[in-house]
């Protein structure tokens, strides 16, 4: 039996999905047929599109990230202003020495 590999589909592909499910025009059988994609995935799809809106009307930043991606971004910045800062005061000490 072959594995069957999963399909990655971008974010314009699945706005295209999302808005056909909210104009409601077509059953989800017609969409799940028409894009190949199981019902139950564009339901998901639509609920996390539901689910986002009131963020864009909220005025806050688009870009909410989690403790754990903000340390990933954090940790080598911090690690480069302390090498920085090793780097600077040895460079004065030996200015002040010269």
């Amino acid at each position: 039996m072959a594995k069957l590999s999963r399909r990655v589909h971008d974010a314009q592909f699945k706005t295209k999905v999302v808005l056909e499910a909210l104009k409601g025009h077509k059953t989800l059988a017609q969409l799940s047929s028409e894009y190949g994609i199981h019902a139950t995935q564009i339901t998901l799809w639509k609920q996390q599109a539901l689910e986002g809106l009131p963020s864009l009307f909220a005025g806050k930043s688009n870009v909410d990230l989690s403790a754990q991606e903000r340390e990933q971004i954090e940790a080598p910045l911090f690690q480069q202003i302390g090498q920085l800062k090793v780097e600077n005061d040895y460079l004065k000490k030996k200015l002040r020495t010269s």
